[in-house]
């Protein structure tokens, strides 16, 4: 039998993109995720928010895709797994999906923090 070979690094990257770029086009979550992580950049650059509070804001939208691309590597492991229905499987995909709740939480949390204050000067302007 041949030894196992690791692949190099620029297969890795190229794996790796394709695995990101196979959960943009099938997961519709994983859609709807960027449009709003794009939409949120885009009210960060109209708003001029601090350096700090980009990085606050990329790590939340960052934090958010890394949940979701995990989540989709698990639910396709445990229906190849388990194809047909069985209450273990379903709770482990549930506990995945438990987890892009909770940073999608966090990152609600984060845009708060970051854009309340500017809503409510705004909003002062005209009442």
């Amino acid at each position: 039998m041949g030894r196992y070979q690791r692949p190099g690094f620029w297969r890795s990257l190229k794996q790796a993109w394709r695995g990101i770029w196979y959960t943009c086009k099938t997961q519709g979550h994983m859609q709807f995720h960027l449009i709003a992580g794009l939409s949120v950049l885009c009210l960060a650059w109209w708003s001029e928010v601090s350096r700090s509070e980009w990085l606050m804001l990329i790590f939340a939208i960052g934090s958010v895709i890394s949940a979701e691309v995990m989540n989709s590597a698990l639910e396709i492991v445990v229906d190849m797994i388990q194809p047909n229905f069985d209450p273990l499987a379903g709770m482990a995909k549930d506990v995945a999906a438990g987890a892009v709740l909770v940073t999608a939480i966090q990152a609600i949390v984060i845009g708060a923090v970051v854009f309340f204050p500017r809503f409510f000067r705004l909003a002062s302007h005209f009442f």
